[in-house]
């Protein structure tokens, strides 16, 4: 189940949430999204380009990884999966 609530959040970053009756009862995760604001880019991407020329502050390498994992969103590269931490320290020990 998943139930959608647009929101302004305001400046002390308090929300109070009511919960509809259809929503079971015991753990739940709540995850916030900022709205597109018609721009037609996150707000939270935008802040961290150069004011003064508009590029983004990332170098190649965060860009290539940031490519990868919404590709990894939209289903066309596999996700790596892991049956321990040791297992992931592992892969990123490694070389490929």
């Amino acid at each position: 189940m998943t139930i959608t609530q647009t929101v302004d959040i305001p400046a002390d970053r308090r929300l109070i949430i009511d919960v509809p009756h259809e929503v079971p009862l015991g753990p739940a995760i709540l995850s916030f999204t900022p709205a597109d604001d018609g721009a037609g880019e996150c707000p939270i991407c935008a802040k961290y380009r150069d004011p003064e020329t508009g590029e983004p502050r990332f170098n190649a390498e965060t860009v290539a990884a940031f490519e990868e994992g919404d590709a990894m969103l939209r289903g066309e590269v596999p996700a790596k999966r892991f049956g321990s931490i040791e297992e992931m320290l592992a892969d990123l020990d490694s070389d490929d």
